[in-house]
């Protein structure tokens, strides 16, 4: 998918846990014919051929898969989801490919927002 203006706060990617990547991948793969890229030992990224997504190891997220929306602002987006009743439970980190940040919406449901963009650059 294309990152760019059009696709600002669309969801992008989800996240799975599994303990074993390995049985994961074999399931997803020979279930739903979707390829994987390892980023080491703890977390696996998937393409189920529209949609990006990764397996992290460790035991399945109470409440299901973390979706994660996309943004061209990560700052601004965090600060719009404080002004309007959410709360963020993860503040913004970097990762291998960007930078994100978790929130809880009002009703209870954990998201997380992620950017590509560097926000020195974009200054």
């Amino acid at each position: 998918m294309a990152h760019d203006a059009a696709n600002h706060h669309r969801i992008d990617y989800i996240e799975l846990a599994a303990p074993d990547l390995g049985a994961a991948k074999a399931f997803y793969t020979e279930t739903f014919g979707w390829s994987f890229t390892d980023w080491g030992d703890e977390y696996t990224a998937f393409n189920d051929g529209n949609l990006d997504g990764g397996i992290r190891r460790g035991a399945a997220a109470e409440g299901g898969p973390l979706v994660i929306l996309f943004s061209t602002d990560l700052e601004r987006s965090a600060a719009a989801v404080a002004a309007n009743g959410g709360s963020i439970v993860a503040p913004i980190f970097s990762f291998p490919g960007g930078r994100r940040f978790h929130f809880k919406d009002p009703s209870g449901n954990v998201l997380a927002v992620w950017s590509d963009r560097d926000p020195v650059a974009a200054t």
